[in-house]
């Protein structure tokens, strides 16, 4: 008999331990479950919120338009993709290509609806013309804009490259080597050349080697002059030609393609002012100077 109550006794503890862990477990569980439900709930709520905050542009416009981008992206031609991707670097602007792509559509969408515009409110052949002429222009002014961003910098680089040539090759003639030369030339000096010799400076000092980051500097700036400097300091390294003497005889040689240039523009310059001459200048002199007799003529008569 007290074997018997002991045994009741001992199943009824085990009994008691079972419920109070397993029940405890199960009770854990279920609030784990009703705590994550709850946090979803919330958040997609708070996310809900969130969204209904926005703007209909931020939440409609913006991600169509990111949609006709990449749509627009995969169509186009790798190669123009490329060409963009080349002028973007040159024109040194931090734009991405899918975004110059989202312009580019942008100003196609808007000068055509002009076109349409213009056709149906005139219609007429000429008002086609019109048309035609504004859907050229929405495609042709994004990348004409772009190629005068490219334009302005390269011309800066070539107007300043003789003087920052000129300044290396006193500093290594004076004893310095090329890159210490090179970024004391990008310290003092400003524009678009400074930076580039700057960048190029810092990837030589992350372990590239000079001759491949100043490539990678003439094909980011395009310039012809620039690419020839670097193509003679590149073969003076290979050949074991002095440094100093390459760079005297390259300042020599862009110093008189820079006079030859000033030379062109001068001799060019009467050609120009003729247009300007004949079209608006001329016009306003004949004016002034007709329009008394002709009043005095029309009174007579």
């Amino acid at each position: 008999m007290l074997i018997l109550l002991i045994v009741v006794a001992l199943s009824g503890l085990f009994a008691c331990l079972a419920v109070a862990i397993f029940g405890r477990q199960r009770s854990s569980i279920m609030e784990t479950r009703i705590e994550a439900f709850r946090v979803r709930t919330t958040t997609q709520t708070a996310d809900e919120d969130v969204d209904l905050e926005m703007s209909f542009g931020r939440r409609v416009v913006k991600p169509a338009i990111e949609g006709l981008t990449r749509t627009a992206t995969g169509v186009l031609p790798q190669s123009v993709l490329a060409d963009i991707q080349q002028q973007l670097t040159m024109a040194r602007s931090p734009m991405k290509v899918s975004t110059f792509v989202t312009i580019w559509l942008s100003s196609l969408v808007v000068f055509c609806a002009l076109g349409l515009m213009v056709f149906f409110t005139v219609g007429s052949l000429p008002s086609l013309a019109v048309g035609f002429v504004l859907l050229v222009l929405g495609y042709k002014l994004p990348r004409m804009w772009l190629k005068s961003r490219v334009n302005a910098k390269q011309k800066q680089v070539i107007l300043s490259l003789p003087d920052n040539l000129d300044l290396i090759t006193t500093c290594v003639e004076a004893g310095l080597g090329l890159d210490a030369a090179l970024s004391r030339v990008a310290e003092q000096s400003e524009g678009p050349l400074s930076v580039e010799l700057q960048r190029m400076l810092r990837e030589v000092s992350m372990g590239k080697l000079r001759r491949e980051a100043m490539q990678e500097m003439a094909d980011r700036v395009g310039v012809e002059e620039l690419s020839y400097f670097i193509t003679s300091i590149i073969q003076a390294e290979k050949l074991g030609v002095g440094i100093a003497q390459v760079l005297r005889v390259q300042s020599d040689q862009l110093r008189m393609q820079r006079r030859q240039r000033a030379e062109r523009l001068a001799n060019e310059a009467p050609i120009k002012m003729i247009f300007p001459l004949v079209l608006l200048i001329f016009p306003a002199f004949l004016a002034v100077i007709l329009a008394p007799a002709v009043i005095r003529i029309s009174e007579t008569f």
